[in-house]
């Protein structure tokens, strides 16, 4: 079978999109070369297996799967086209999508930002599962130098070299636009962090963590 392996992450992680998303409206994938396991389209995260999950080339095409991908296939597919990243995540978390809706990015107000980028840009909106989305996507990461972003009116798209690493990070970004809108809520003006503290902290994450040698 296909990118069992894949397949299988596929299934273990797709229920932790139903805390991150309403409904069904999350979607994540895993690539192994020039094709990519996604979440099917339409279905509850946790309804199902291996064999269901759609397999998809970089070039849009599905090679595989009992069930029809995700609608975001081109947003997946062009992704994957422009960076080597392992996995992408996808959601539609309330404090991101509040963001997203205002056409306001992130800027740095926490170190942990420093997990995806310096910020979080808002790419421009245009209808899902259309190639112009997957275009404005790549081109809002691409000009941020981020590996997030904020989507028009939509949600919240996030990659990483691994599906671990994409959850994670997708987690965090959530987490800071809380932090963001409440101290704003707040009537506080919240502090951001300068080009060199956020160099400071990425020098510093490149020794953090166990060393796998020992």
């Amino acid at each position: 079978m296909m990118l069992e392996s894949e397949r299988r992450q596929v299934v273990d992680r797709a229920s932790e999109l139903a805390t991150l998303t309403p409904g069904r409206t999350g979607n994540l994938s895993v690539r192994e070369g020039d094709v990519f396991a996604i979440t099917p389209t339409g279905v509850a995260y946790d309804s199902f297996d291996v064999p269901d999950v759609p397999v998809v080339g970089v070039d849009g095409e599905h090679r595989d799967g009992n069930m029809l991908p995700s609608s975001e296939v081109p947003m997946h597919a062009a992704i994957y086209r422009r960076d080597p990243v392992g996995a992408i995540v996808h959601t539609h978390s309330p404090w991101s999508t509040t963001l997203a809706i205002a056409n306001e990015p992130l800027p740095p107000i926490h170190y942990m930002i420093v997990a995806v980028g310096k910020s979080v840009p808002v790419a421009e909106y245009a209808p899902y599962g259309t190639d112009d989305l997957a275009a404005n996507i790549v081109d809002a990461m691409e000009r941020a130098d981020t590996t997030a972003a904020f989507i028009e009116n939509h949600g919240l798209v996030v990659t990483g070299p691994d599906l671990e690493t994409a959850l994670e990070n997708t987690v965090h970004v959530e987490s800071l636009a809380r932090l963001y809108l409440e101290a704003r809520a707040a009537g506080l003006e919240p502090q951001t962090l300068t080009d060199g503290q956020l160099e400071t902290v990425l020098t510093k994450f490149e020794s953090y963590g166990q060393d796998d040698s020992t």
